[in-house]
């Protein structure tokens, strides 16, 4: 479950000076150097210690700015990458704003490492990605690279199903602007202005962006208001490059992650259960702040410096500020409960609470880079801690209390620090064989107090080796083996549910990468061996966050293959397909022990983009995504079943270059399940009864696009 940020002003006012105040001192520190070299290479350095290319025996993805462009419409990230190989997706509301989740190989996102410029954004504790806490990140983003499986070392907690590394958007030599806008379904809109002063004094270069989104969501009242803001200051010397950033979201939607019975998916799709209650004269009403609201703030400091021409090192420093709270409406609550004491002799009472997060997230992460001819070389690490606490709070009661609304009912607190040092290295034994070692060291300390956990005080030490071989054959084909070894330390969630143990894993990748003209293919087979995978159950807490169990012996195998065949200067396309099979070895299910299908683990998952070029500027795409049949529990129930679905979006772009006032005009469109498929993509299961979240039918976005 989310939490939601609420930063104070003066607190992120200091901050924002001091970041702000270190940058302009080594800008005017090196003003003297008059030297306009630029040193593009460097902003890779921000993510180089986190990122592979095709001499890494890792199978992986690429999604750069041009590519997102096309569809950055309002939905949010995960939608974006919906039709990159063995990616499942789904959104709470339905249409792809709000909260939405990501899957890699039935992976769920809490396995599912993702950092920003090298710095970790899963939550400490809960190890989930909230999107909904950074709308339009999109637009202030330069790549985003997805490796599936183990992956390369990373900041963070371990990757067990994916690696997502994201880069925000580089500097600009010119001064530039653009506004854009979009409108669809569901009353949703986005707006956004975005700026650069361009290189000044060919060094210095302030760039920024605000968007506010709102929607009213395919389902009933799940409405999203969202705001958000970026703000990047950046020196480029001639082997410097310095970059200080600011940004963070703010977001209010409406609850609707209770889900719908079987029932009620056949004669109204769109119910929202959340906030119901009866009022005194026996009618049933919603309440209408039924709501999750939060605020991140990010900062971040990166000095990237080449020594040599063979030398390059990264430096960073970051703080995350989260503070936020969700709002329930409660019928019939025990006073107790709540620390409340009745004025007279009633025991119950219907109630308004809110449960608060407010958090703190910071550290350092760093690395060097050694590049000869046939040796590259990283040695890197980090360390961050969190310190979180966790309050509720009674703000409205029908009956009196002798108590005060608005004390703290519970008040727990919890703390993690995380660090680790690693060392990778590609080397050149051949001209045509490679070799790939990867070796990290991690501890993780968590320590937490409450009535949900009872008292935690956990500490783990991880040897995560990899290693692996790349071989030319050709100079087209390449062919690539890989082993990694992976741990993971429980979430908060675990702790509550049980005494969980960390999971272990052993991944192997078998590739085979072929790069002709017109034709570019990566295929490869996994097998991933796992020890005490932490399993989704298929259940959902009570503020709704999966509850999970640990499955003694489990594995994945499975091929994914993706393409880009160039017919012609006008047609291309990019199918891409996984066949898996996932599966739980000797799982005890209460009647003996019994090979099952793991959980949310589609055994057939399928993409494809046709794009056609027909003339300059206009770019139409026909997106497809096939997911096979799945269960939401592991003990292969009917009742259990999501089936599979098979959607289909049009996009539209046509870039118009006007030769006066605006560098470019673009029209977007998109038209999302253009056949009106009813389908269902997540669900739960609330004891043996499933749960499910309905997608919308056909549906579309348009936008306009002004740069200056």
């Amino acid at each position: 479950m989310n939490h939601l940020f609420y930063l104070k002003k003066t607190k992120s006012a200091c901050l924002f000076t001091v970041f702000f105040s270190l940058f302009s001192l080594v800008f005017y520190s090196q003003e003297k150097q008059k030297d306009t070299t630029k040193v593009n290479q460097l902003d890779e350095v921000l993510v180089s210690a986190v990122r592979v290319t095709t001499k890494t025996p890792v199978s992986f993805s690429n999604l750069d700015k041009k590519e997102i462009k096309f569809r950055n419409l309002g939905q949010d990230i995960p939608v974006l990458m919906n039709y990159l190989p063995s990616v499942v997706t789904t959104s709470d509301a339905g249409n792809g704003m709000g909260y939405t989740g990501i899957r890699v190989r039935g992976s769920d996102a809490t396995r599912v490492n993702v950092t920003i410029n090298g710095i970790p954004y899963n939550d400490s504790e809960s190890h989930g990605t909230y999107w909904v806490n950074m709308p339009d990140f999109a637009s202030s983003l330069e790549s985003i690279q997805l490796q599936r499986g183990v992956g390369t070392s990373t900041n963070g907690a371990g990757a067990f199903g994916a690696s997502l590394n994201m880069l925000t958007e580089t500097y600009s030599k010119k001064a530039s602007g653009e506004i854009s806008s979009s409108f669809g379904s569901f009353n949703s809109n986005k707006n956004t202005v975005k700026f650069s002063t361009g290189l000044m004094n060919d060094h210095f270069e302030i760039a920024g962006r605000l968007s506010t989104l709102k929607s009213d969501g395919y389902v009933d009242r799940a409405s999203s208001n969202l705001k958000s803001y970026f703000l990047q200051g950046t020196y480029v010397g001639n082997t410097t490059l310095i970059k200080a950033l600011a940004f963070g979201g703010n977001e209010k939607t409406y609850q609707s992650w209770n889900g719908i019975d079987a029932a009620t998916l056949e004669t109204d799709r769109t119910f929202n259960s959340a906030g119901m209650f009866t009022d005194e004269f026996g009618q049933t009403r919603f309440y209408d702040n039924e709501t999750d609201n939060y605020q991140q703030d990010h900062y971040q400091l990166h000095w990237n410096e080449k020594i040599s021409g063979n030398w390059s090192t990264n430096l960073a420093f970051h703080y995350t500020k989260g503070k936020g709270y969700y709002e329930n409406y409660k019928e019939d609550a025990d006073f107790a409960d709540y620390g409340l004491l009745p004025v007279g002799t009633e025991t119950t009472t219907d109630l308004i609470r809110q449960k608060w997060l407010d958090n703190d997230f910071y550290g350092t992460t760093f690395s060097a880079n050694y590049k000869s001819e046939k040796l590259d070389v990283i040695l890197g690490g980090g360390w961050n801690k969190y310190e979180g606490e966790h309050f509720g709070k009674v703000i409205w009661a029908r009956y009196a209390s002798q108590s005060e609304l608005g004390d703290h009912y519970y008040d727990d607190s919890a703390t993690k620090a995380d660090g680790n040092i690693f060392a990778k290295a590609n080397y050149q034994i051949t001209e045509k064989i490679s070799l790939f070692g990867d070796l990290q060291l991690r501890n993780v300390h968590y320590k937490a107090d409450s009535w949900e956990t009872g008292v935690v005080n956990d500490n783990f030490n991880f040897f995560n080796p990899k290693a692996g071989l790349n071989y030319d054959v050709d100079g087209k084909n390449k062919l690539y083996f890989s082993y990694a070894k992976a741990n993971r330390e429980p979430n908060r969630t675990d702790y509550e549910n049980g005494n969980p143990k960390p999971e272990k894993l052993n991944d192997f990748e078998l590739g085979w990468r072929l790069d002709a003209e017109n034709v570019k293919i990566n295929s490869n087979i996994y097998y991933m061996a796992y020890k005490d995978q932490l399993i989704l159950t298929g259940k959902l807490d009570e503020v709704g966050s999966p509850i999970r169990s640990n499955s003694d012996k489990s594995y994945r195998l499975g091929l994914e293959v993706d393409a880009t065949i160039v017919i012609s200067e006008k047609f291309i396309i990019r199918p891409n397909f996984t066949l898996s099979d996932n599966k739980n070895v000797d799982l005890n299910i209460g009647f003996g022990d019994v090979t099952t299908d793991i959980a949310y683990s589609p055994s057939i998952i399928a993409g494809n983009i046709f794009i056609y070029k027909p003339i300059e500027g206009l770019y139409v795409s026909l997106l497809q995504k096939f997911v096979g049949e799945q269960f939401m529990n592991n003990v292969d129930s009917i009742e259990a079943k999501l089936e599979s679905y098979f959607v289909n979006d049009l996009n539209v772009s046509y870039e118009i270059k006007p030769k006066s006032v605006f560098q470019s005009i673009t029209i977007t469109g998109l038209v999302n399940n253009l056949f009106d498929k009813e389908y269902v993509s997540n669900g739960y299961m609330w004891d043996v009864y499933p749960y499910y979240y309905p997608q919308a039918g056909i549906n579309f976005l348009v936008g306009l696009s002004l740069k200056f």
